[in-house]
């Protein structure tokens, strides 16, 4: 299945491989991109790879999530013929904020 990243996600992506990149360095950052695009093929490979993402049960879809690099988690759910990428988490944050936050821009959409 093909992956489609929303407007949301590819920002929070581009955001912590900014930080990344900053933080520790450009081949930090590099290795970090590669990861998630190997995660991104996966999932485009195996699209119900990951839990159903239990802070988004409220939404008519249902939301998976899988964990790239232990502080990043991609959401997603499957839409038609599919998979749209609807938010981009750091783990180490207060997921119902997350949660709500992208719960907010999914109503808005």
């Amino acid at each position: 299945m093909r992956v489609r990243w929303n407007d949301k996600s590819k920002k929070q992506l581009r955001k912590t491989a900014s930080y990344i990149g900053k933080k520790f360095g450009e081949q930090a950052r590099m290795d970090f991109l590669s990861e998630v695009r190997h995660t991104n093929a996966l999932l485009g490979d195996n699209p119900n790879m990951g839990p159903s993402e239990t802070f988004l049960s409220d939404l008519p879809s249902n939301f998976l999530s899988v964990v790239v690099c232990h502080h990043n988690r991609i959401v997603y759910h499957i839409v038609d013929d599919h998979i749209e990428v609807v938010a981009f988490w750091d783990t180490r944050r207060e997921p119902k904020n997350q949660a709500q936050q992208t719960t907010e821009s999914f109503s808005k959409d």
